[in-house]
């Protein structure tokens, strides 16, 4: 576990009972492994020269993301003027472990030959260079055992995951290169449909995974990558749990029943990711949390873009009800955390970065769910997956 764990805020008035629970609850953070297996912060670093050994704490709580809705707005923020909800000291005093980076092929790249790929290899280079530059503080990990040594050290885990499967321009042998390049997940779509799978925010033209894709899925199986079903329609998630033979996960979604968003997954989903020996990784963004904030326009009502005075509010206690949803649905082997940090436009409150990640574990202990039970939630049950995924490819 990193050292420096420390929370924004301290209760002024705690009961002793619960300032014990609270103490308690700050050892087993320090003590666990902590895996989040999504992040968005390679675009800035590939596109805003910022640097993860930088400070990304910066007071204009609009960030990336407010460019990301508005490309035509001037004077983005460069470098040491990005606010970032990760960077390496953050990382440090949050005592995150182990982190997946998301390498990001838009959609806008879509439609042009070869630039899905290229746009996936700047991220995966972009991170190779954090690596290079910062030696003592974060290394690439390739699985479940080179986490386990990193940590050890007191460095970050870096593990590298790309979103957006039309980077491998539909060919089996780009997979297998990024395969070799580290990549160890792949999320099988993002916002748009492509040539061999369906999207949830996109039309379908596969109804699900065209031929091709349940290939994929194969190929993924057989080297080992583990399948991501965040961003997938449902019946692309159907036609994956179908076509697996490795445990699959979402990385970034959370739970319809509670947000109907098309993103998160039903109840049935769950149970059958579940019974693939998956799991859920429980998203902070908002869209994906809060029943009353499903739309933008929702998004778009409750804060001012330009002057921003407003923000809304979404408790850190909605992502515990995500969690304990999937829980009690599928038992506690199969669910986990997949921030989108870097990604979302507001963060629950007392979870606004990674240095915020001792308070969710507050308020699981405070919710009474055991040691050993947080601990899965924190790391363990995707640490399992990322296991299990290169298990069975070995087995082939």
């Amino acid at each position: 576990m990193l050292l420096g764990v420390w929370l924004r805020a301290t209760p002024t008035a705690a009961s002793p009972e619960e300032a014990a629970q609270r103490a308690h609850a700050l050892e087993l953070h320090r003590d666990a492994t902590v895996v989040d297996s999504h992040n968005d912060v390679l675009w800035a670093v590939t596109d805003y020269e910022f640097d993860l050994g930088m400070d990304g704490d910066e007071a204009d709580d609009r960030g990336l993301f407010f460019y990301f809705g508005f490309p035509w707005l001037p004077n983005p923020p460069i470098g040491d003027r990005v606010r970032s909800d990760l960077d390496l000291a953050r990382a440090r005093a949050g005592g995150l472990d182990a982190q997946f980076f998301a390498a990001f092929a838009a959609c806008e790249f879509i439609d042009v030959p070869g630039a899905s790929r290229r746009r996936a290899l700047d991220f995966i280079e972009s991170l190779g260079e954090q690596v290079r530059r910062h030696p003592d503080d974060i290394e690439l990990a390739y699985g479940a055992e080179d986490v386990e040594r990193i940590v050890s050290e007191g460095k970050l885990a870096a593990i590298l995951a790309i979103e957006g499967g039309h980077a491998i321009e539909g060919d089996l042998g780009t997979l297998a290169e990024f395969r070799e390049l580290g990549v160890r997940s792949l999320t099988l779509t993002h916002r748009c449909t492509h040539t061999w799978a369906d999207s949830s925010a996109d039309e379908s033209r596969h109804g699900g995974l065209s031929d091709f894709g349940r290939d994929v899925v194969r190929e993924m199986n057989r080297i080992g990558m583990i399948v991501d079903v965040s961003h997938v329609s449902d019946a692309t998630f159907w036609d994956v749990i179908e076509e697996s033979k490795a445990p699959i996960i979402a990385s970034h979604s959370s739970v319809r029943a509670i947000a109907a968003h098309p993103r998160n997954l039903t109840d049935e989903m769950i149970r059958a990711l579940a019974g693939a020996n998956g799991v859920v990784m429980i998203s902070f963004m908002p869209f994906h949390l809060d029943p009353e904030k499903t739309e933008v326009w929702e998004l778009l009502s409750g804060w001012h873009w330009f002057t921003h005075p407003r923000r809304p509010e979404t408790p850190l206690g909605l992502v515990v009800d995500h969690i304990r949803h999937v829980v009690e649905l599928a038992g506690i082997d199969h669910v986990g955390l997949g921030s989108d940090f870097d990604n979302v436009p507001w963060a629950p409150e007392g979870l606004e970065d990674v240095s915020d990640y001792p308070n969710l574990t507050v308020e699981l202990v405070r919710r009474g769910f055991s040691d050993e039970d947080v601990r899965k939630i924190l790391g363990g049950n995707i640490l399992r997956v990322l296991a299990e995924v290169a298990r069975i490819a070995s087995e082939d």
